[in-house]
């Protein structure tokens, strides 16, 4: 490394680009991080068989310039889980699916869809893969010797950013940017102490609860100047802010790739007692629509009736004649009938007599 230009500051990296980079490194692709400058460089079969081979040369020659990202294996990937599970799962039934889950084949996406249906777990699960995923950066970079600190954890101004990358190798720099580069030693020492690795709760009484607010992280233009002819069609510059879209995934690169395929799915997922409340709730409402017809029908009847008795005979027509009396005939069966007379020769009208009784007197 001595035959290099020498960095006058820590080097920056983006942690997020470097989380995509550690979740997308297997066996059909390779990843390098640069140590002079810190960009990554991923090997992509896809491009032409002379720059693959100017590219593996490029490696082979100066090897201790590149450092191999590791690939993450079976064993690490259900570490992962389990200690998810083991830490942040605290509903039992959940708790056992899971871990039957991690045991079977297809683990790792199976794992995911779960989650992915369970909101409630999922904002745990994309924390804590965070949170262990920085680990492990971490813990590979001390290893690799590299003194950096990651952009994201910088409070500085866009500008600024800008001038340290710019002024990456220059010995000679305004007061400024003298000063924010004593500032970055002092922070990139905190990535080799054992807080780093180990992160402990803050003692005290807990902060009060406010509003999370969401603030956009700025992203500086990337600026590098040693990158070599042979890496630059394999420089990896995603412009990455957001680590939720960063997915555990060994199948799918992002999170919108991922939930694509949940949505999609050929084995969808029936609830069957939200599908028999659902079969009863038609019943009675394809009941409640015949009661409503049959009730509508009776009314209409009934003030057929009632408009009929009301309109002159002489402006009703023949048609109309014989639908008034086909109602009233029904509503004449409906109503109850008159008693008869007890005796069938009695006449209507007619006036009883009755004869006077007369006293007898008697003789004295």
């Amino acid at each position: 490394m001595s035959k290099y230009p020498q960095a006058q500051n820590p080097l920056l990296l983006r942690y997020h680009r470097l989380m995509d980079a550690f979740a997308k490194s297997d066996d059909e692709r390779d990843f390098y991080l640069d140590k002079v400058e810190g960009f990554i460089v991923y090997v992509d079969l896809d491009k032409g068989e002379k720059e693959l081979a100017d590219l593996d040369k490029e490696i082979s020659i100066h090897n201790k310039r590149y450092a191999l990202l590791p690939k993450m294996t079976f064993y690490e990937t259900k570490k992962f889980m389990e200690g998810f599970i083991n830490e942040k799962v605290y509903d039992i039934d959940t708790k056992e699916k899971l871990l039957d889950i991690i045991q079977s084949r297809e683990a790792r996406d199976n794992f995911l869809e779960f989650i992915y249906d369970h909101h409630t777990e999922l904002e745990k699960w994309q924390q804590y893969y965070v949170e262990r995923s920085r680990i492990r950066i971490i813990e590979w970079l001390r290893l690799q010797e590299i003194l950096f600190v990651f952009e994201e954890d910088l409070d500085l101004n866009k500008n600024m950013m800008e001038k340290l990358k710019r002024y990456l190798f220059d010995v000679k720099v305004s007061k400024d940017i003298a000063t924010v580069r004593e500032a970055l030693y002092v922070k990139a020492k905190t990535y080799y102490s054992n807080e780093a690795l180990n992160p402990r709760p803050k003692r005290g009484r807990p902060p009060k609860q406010v509003a999370k607010v969401e603030i956009e992280p700025q992203v500086t233009v990337d600026m590098y100047t040693m990158v070599p002819s042979s890496c630059r069609t394999f420089l990896y510059l995603p412009d990455i802010t957001n680590a939720a879209s960063i997915t555990f995934s060994a199948k799918f690169d992002t999170e919108a790739q991922l939930l694509a395929s949940l949505r999609g799915s050929s084995r969808i997922k029936v609830d069957t007692k939200l599908q028999a409340l659902s079969e009863r709730l038609e019943s009675l409402r394809h009941l409640s629509t015949r009661l409503i017809t049959t009730a509508d029908s009776s009314s209409l009847a009934e003030q057929g009736v009632k408009h009929l008795k009301q309109i002159p005979e002489s402006t009703v027509s023949a048609p109309i004649e014989n639908k008034k009396s086909s109602i009233s005939e029904v509503v004449k069966d409906l109503l109850p009938s008159r008693k008869k007379s007890a005796d069938p020769t009695k006449k209507k009208g007619e006036i009883k007599t009755v004869t006077q009784i007369r006293k007898q007197h008697r003789k004295g």
